[in-house]
């Protein structure tokens, strides 16, 4: 009698580019859904706080918007963290809208502290924007990266250089349905991130960031050698559910590494986490960052390119009332602003481009060297509204060099294991260093006026600019200048 023995082998593993190029075409749909709903609010949230509460508190209802997106990454990334990008897009973007409808009854009520909440929650639609482009890394070939999160946020141009235009037409429709004056715009940004949140959650499949991480543990097990394949796909399983490893222990700098697809750039093994590590959150991410000069140098970058563009950008619309009739200045603050967007956005693939043939410190030195054109124009452009909107699209070509190049520089130095933690925490970093902005921006511009507000802005881009200039020592685990060579 014999006995038939029979080999389990676990399912081979997914093809990543065909669903990279879905998440990509899906991701790039709700940028521009997402990009029309936080612009057309964000278009007249200065306004409409200086009707209710004054010019000096217009900087802090703005303040609020990004402190409510920066601290919502806490949440977005504990849910993606364990579960995937869906449910964290989806649940911000549902956030976002509940903002919108609450600064409606704000404006309805005259009540100041509602207006704030309703920021605060309003928060959640950018919140969203910007985690999306970290989905679009996941999956993305490491020559490559740069590129493919650039057109993520390329995106955002179609729906956010027309939605400031539209604002004048939302406000004039809501007026017709018996809103209060300038409340319009938010009501068409709930329906818009409502939308949103419906579409990433029907069509973000299968889920890039579990995708990865089947993938990531299947490639582990096979350098490693001996590694029995079923009991391979079963942990990447494990770690797609959430109970591998989001934050997993990262051994110190110099530990044992594995080359990167395409010879780009090395990372250290990032082993599933127990139960006790995975709890660990910012603090890991921050532990992990701290010791990678390439990480410091991309998590800098998108704080303070963030910070100097919200500082100028959002006194702008205010700066504008100075001299412009009030049945004018909103059709003359949509095309400034959506100029200024075009500047953030439109030239994104050609930043990622350059960021992935020179590299990522080049483009973030070349960011530098722009925001501080930017604020050299605005400061001295006067009531010269042409100068200005020269200076805001300058303004945004640099946010945009610092925000792909930081991004992608950051994505690329640390593990696998504790990456969506270390992109939540540049995001929340972010977001604060925008908040600082919009609360000081409005009580500078009272006080000292545009012109000192935008030389402040410059002075603050000095700590960025020591930081890309500093020399790497020999021997220091730079992952910056391994991820630029080729």
């Amino acid at each position: 009698m014999s006995t038939d023995l029979t080999t389990t082998t676990a399912p081979a593993p997914p093809d990543r580019a065909p669903i990279q190029r879905r998440s990509l075409r899906l991701l790039f749909t709700t940028q521009i859904i997402g990009g029309i709903g936080v612009t057309i609010g964000i278009a007249v949230g200065a306004l409409l706080a200086a009707e209710i509460a004054g010019t000096a508190v217009a900087g802090l209802a703005l303040s609020a918007a990004v402190v409510g997106g920066a601290l919502l990454a806490v949440p977005v990334t504990r849910i993606t963290t364990g579960h995937g990008r869906r449910p964290g897009l989806a649940f911000a973007y549902t956030v976002g809208a509940l903002g919108g409808v609450v600064v409606v009854l704000a404006a309805a009520t005259g009540w100041v502290p509602l207006l704030f909440a309703g920021m605060l929650l309003f928060g959640g639609g950018s919140a969203a924007n910007l985690q999306a482009r970290y989905a679009a890394v996941d999956l993305a070939a490491p020559r490559r990266r740069a590129r493919q999160l650039s057109l993520v946020v390329w995106a955002t141009t179609v729906g956010a250089v027309a939605a400031p235009n539209f604002a004048a037409l939302a406000d004039r429709t809501g007026s017709g349905w018996g809103l209060p004056a300038l409340s319009a715009p938010f009501a068409f940004s709930a329906a818009a991130f409502v939308l949103a949140a419906g579409v990433i959650l029907l069509g973000l499949r299968p889920d890039p960031l579990l995708t990865a991480r089947r993938l990531a543990a299947a490639d582990t097990a096979a350098a490693m050698g001996g590694t029995d394949t079923a009991a391979a796909g079963t942990a990447g399983t494990d770690a797609g559910a959430g109970a591998a490893g989001a934050t997993g222990p990262v051994g110190p700098v110099g530990a044992a590494t594995r080359p990167a697809p395409g010879g780009v750039a090395a990372e250290p093994f990032a082993a599933p986490a127990s139960p006790a590590r995975r709890g660990a959150g910012m603090r890991a991410a921050w532990s992990v960052v701290r010791v990678r000069p390439a990480a410091r140098l991309g998590i800098v970058a998108v704080a303070v390119g963030h910070l100097v563009m919200v500082a100028v950008m959002a006194m702008a619309p205010v700066h504008l009332r100075e001299f412009y009739a009030v049945d004018e200045v909103l059709p003359v603050v949509g095309l400034v602003l959506s100029l200024h967007i075009a500047g953030m956005y439109a030239l994104a693939p050609v930043v990622g481009w350059l960021a992935d043939r020179f590299g990522r410190r080049a483009v973030i030195l070349g960011g530098i060297a722009t925001l501080l054109a930017a604020c050299a124009v605005t400061g001295t452009a006067g009531h010269h509204t042409p100068r200005l909107t020269v200076g805001l699209v300058l303004l945004g070509l640099g946010w945009s060099a610092t925000m792909v190049a930081g991004s992608t520089l950051l994505s690329e130095s640390v593990p696998d294991g504790v990456r969506p933690v270390a992109q939540g925490l540049s995001d929340l970093l972010m977001g604060l260093a925008g908040a600082l902005a919009g609360a000081v921006s409005g009580f500078v511009m009272q006080v000292a006026g545009y012109p000192v507000l935008s030389l402040l802005a410059a002075v603050a881009v000095t700590p960025l600019l020591a930081l890309a200039l500093r020399p790497v020592r020999t021997g220091a685990p730079d992952e910056e200048e391994r991820a630029s060579c080729g």
